[in-house]
């Protein structure tokens, strides 16, 4: 699968350790940025992240920050995202199967490192189940 991935620098960490875990699962990884922990302004790199899926670049995208609420805000300001904010694996798995969320947000502050793993895990393994029969509502970008 084709995947963007990007923080800010309190995400950092975690955007590094989720690449390697995706790339060593034979998935296709982007990484946007930012690529320090040096203190940057998250929707420089969550934006793109967003754009990119919202154009088909990417299959899916993850973005993370501090507590990922800024980057799902960012995140869902894109027409053609649904970013999910996700703190363990249920919030994960009905984000996907309920939302057909194509994208989530993790924040590194809120979740221990292997919490971070299966919600990803979780989230690409989990389909989306409401079929044709669901009409999608796709928000203006103001």
């Amino acid at each position: 699968m084709k995947i963007a991935i990007g923080s800010d620098h309190a995400g950092f960490r975690y955007k590094e350790l989720i690449k390697t875990h995706l790339q060593q699962n034979g998935h296709e990884v982007t990484d946007l940025g930012t690529y320090s922990a040096e203190t940057v302004d998250y929707p420089i790199y969550i934006r793109p992240v967003a754009e990119g899926v919202a154009r088909g670049e990417f299959e899916r995208g993850i973005v993370l920050g501090g507590s990922g609420n800024g980057e799902a805000i960012v995140a869902n300001r894109v027409r053609g995202v649904r970013c999910a904010l996700c703190w363990n694996e249920e919030t994960a798995r009905l984000g996907r199967q309920h939302n057909d969320a194509n994208v989530i947000s993790i924040g590194e502050r809120m979740v221990d490192e292997k919490t971070c793993l299966t919600i990803v895990d979780t989230w690409l393994a989990t389909d989306f189940e409401g079929g044709r029969h669901v009409r999608r509502i796709e928000l203006i970008d103001a």
